[in-house]
């Protein structure tokens, strides 16, 4: 797909429920040379999520260099980018069946797996090992939420969680607690001024559709996003949560995760993790479908 003197890039959905759902993504081929303000100033023009940027065509030690944007930072790691460019590696330059590609991204290689076993494609990615930070009261966050405390599932923590982009993550009891969260933003900027992670995850085991596990939204407004629909990396980051915590009594789960309901974009992402000896194994997977092609000028 290159063409001499040109940028072409493509346009994805990732973890989409059917076409024109999930999160869009635009990846970038060819930008090999282009500056750290060129990839922020299209990333910007982009205006989703994310944007990310292959800087070349070919792998450098095993992996393909890519870097992430949301419209106004660059990020280390994002779950829909990683599936996504992958995807489109796979589609646009090596155009033939792979069963995995590693990206190499700020955070580290991650590697991506395609598999067709349910009958039709996800792709899986697998995670660096969570870390988790400072906890936060259930007044304090009920207040950011526009929540009342007893909204808040007290039976578990609220904490902050990373897997390469870190995230607070807040169990609710029900899902019309998850449904009537509303960030207030003076209070957000407070709860956040101190702690590494700068985006908010909320979920209940209450769903709108029976054969999911998890209803969840994720709010990012500090990276451009107010609510995501679609979000990998907060997953990831929940998924450690749920088996650290032992969510649903087992170190072990295999679950899937609704999102975007609320915003007219329903997503599906899967989840599966396990403690294995002391350490949290995390793959998130999805699918991903193509939705246009170009070139910039």
């Amino acid at each position: 797909m290159e063409q001499v003197g040109k940028r072409p890039f493509c346009i994805v959905d990732v973890f989409a429920e059917e076409k024109y759902a999930g999160n869009q993504l635009a990846v970038v081929l060819n930008t090999n040379g282009l500056s750290d303000t060129e990839m922020q100033r299209i990333a910007k023009e982009m205006n989703y999520s994310e944007t990310t940027f292959l800087l070349s065509g070919s792998e450098k030690d095993g992996a393909y260099d890519v870097r992430i944007f949301t419209p106004e930072k660059e990020v280390p790691f994002a779950g829909h980018p990683t599936l996504g460019t992958a995807y489109v590696i796979r589609q646009e330059i090596l155009k033939r069946p792979v069963d995995s590609i590693l990206l190499n991204l700020k955070v580290g290689k991650i590697p991506v797996y395609f598999n067709t076993d349910s009958g039709s494609e996800v792709l899986w990615m697998k995670q660096i090992q969570p870390t988790f930070g400072k906890t936060f009261s259930v007044d304090d966050v009920a207040q950011v939420l526009n929540l009342n405390p007893d909204d808040i599932d007290k039976r578990f923590v609220i904490q902050e969680v990373s897997t390469g982009l870190p995230f607070i993550i807040v169990p609710l009891r029900t899902l019309e607690a998850v449904k009537k969260s509303r960030i207030d933003r003076d209070w957000f900027q407070d709860l956040v001024r101190d702690s590494e992670a700068k985006a908010i995850l909320v979920f209940s085991s209450q769903t709108y559709n029976p054969l999911n596990d998890i209803n969840v939204r994720v709010f990012a407004d500090c990276y451009g996003v107010p609510e995501d629909p679609a979000t990998g990396s907060a997953n990831g980051c929940l998924a450690g949560y749920l088996v650290k915590y032992r969510y649903f009594e087992s170190d072990k789960i295999n679950v899937k995760v609704e999102q975007g309901y609320e915003i007219g974009r329903r997503s599906l992402l899967y989840l599966r993790a396990q403690d294995v000896d002391g350490k949290i194994d995390i793959n998130v997977g999805g699918k991903v479908v193509m939705i246009a092609r170009g070139v910039l000028v």
